[in-house]
């Protein structure tokens, strides 16, 4: 099962696979080994579009993806990005076309290739012009190194800028039933300009599968401790939202992270989420869930609760919130 990204993109998996939490960000992670075992195992289930980036770690990540799919490069989709000083997300943003350049050549070393599928910047620079980024972009397509150009968590007026220099194949922002934002403004321009929608955190981070409450505590290095949306409080009021998944799971006989993937994939044929874990038998469900289907009837029944539920808690924390819809 296979869905087009954008007008002009790639044709990739329904479900792809977020690398990063494999070694970043959301704790300890997993061993090289065992991270290479699990994409090469993705993939034997049916997903051929892969996401990383060079600030995961910082350079590890890519190392790891570059390694595990090395023998079936021609057979999968390698998304990656470029945009942070040094690729440290707390050095702040960096998308000068010349260290644009830099990244793509240290990229294409640790992927071991010699394209890169989907170009993505990390996030808006407010000092570049984006006109420039994707001037800097096209000319690494025109060269051969990269084959489509995307943008992650930018908003409508940075997409329009870029999209009239170098078409946007396609668009990452996180997307899930607890953070529709995206609905208003950013999915109407994407369909409008044919650019594919590639959800982050699809799971709301972990939480629409139902195993984190009020109680749980996250590892040292999880960045869900600092996210106010994961604060106690904010983990117990928001438990409604994973009761109403769960009835819903029981009546179709699958689970409350299928359901919440599965109204990703119903709301336009061309947004392919990419859902991370560190888990085999979890990596399975995540990509089961394209084959459950969604009846009008369903989607109405979630969407009018979804009304009377009201997630509380910011998504990221306002040092990070600053970043994001530029």
């Amino acid at each position: 099962m296979s869905r087009k990204l954008g007008t002009n993109g790639p044709q990739v998996s329904d479900v792809g696979f977020g690398c990063m939490g494999l070694n970043f960000a959301l704790g300890a992670g997993i061993a090289k080994q065992d991270a290479i075992v699990l994409i090469r195992e993705a993939f034997q289930s049916g997903v051929t579009f892969f996401d990383t980036a060079e600030a995961y770690g910082p350079f590890t990540n890519e190392e790891w993806v570059g390694e595990a799919l090395a023998p079936l490069r021609d057979k999968v989709v390698i998304a990656t990005k470029f945009g942070f000083k040094n690729a440290e997300p707390g050095l702040g943003v960096d998308s000068r076309p010349q260290h644009i350049r830099e990244v793509a050549e240290a990229s294409l070393k640790r992927l071991k290739t010699d394209r890169i599928d989907l170009f993505y910047q990390h996030r808006v620079d407010p000092k570049v012009p984006m006109e420039d980024v994707a001037g800097a972009v096209k000319d690494l397509i025109r060269e051969g190194k990269v084959k489509y150009f995307g943008l992650s968590e930018a908003g409508v007026q940075s997409i329009r800028r870029a999209h009239a220099v170098q078409p946007v194949t396609a668009l990452q922002s996180e997307y899930s039933l607890w953070w529709r934002e995206p609905e208003s403004e950013v999915l109407p321009t994407c369909e409008e300009l044919g650019i594919g929608f590639v959800p982050f955190s699809p799971l709301g981070k972990g939480f629409l599968t139902g195993k984190i409450d009020e109680n749980t505590e996250f590892a040292k290095g999880d960045f869900r401790s600092i996210v106010p949306r994961f604060a106690p409080e904010a983990r117990k009021a928001n438990k409604s939202l994973v009761t109403l998944l769960e009835s819903i799971a029981a009546e179709k006989n699958a689970t409350a992270a299928q359901i919440a993937l599965a109204w990703v994939l119903a709301q336009k044929p061309w947004i392919v989420p990419i859902p991370g874990t560190t888990k085999r038998d979890r990596m399975k469900e995540n990509v089961r869930a394209a084959t459950i289907k969604l009846t009008a009837g369903d989607l109405g029944k979630i969407d009018e609760a979804l009304r009377s539920i009201k997630v509380q808690g910011e998504r990221y924390p306002a040092s990070l919130a600053a970043l994001v819809g530029k």
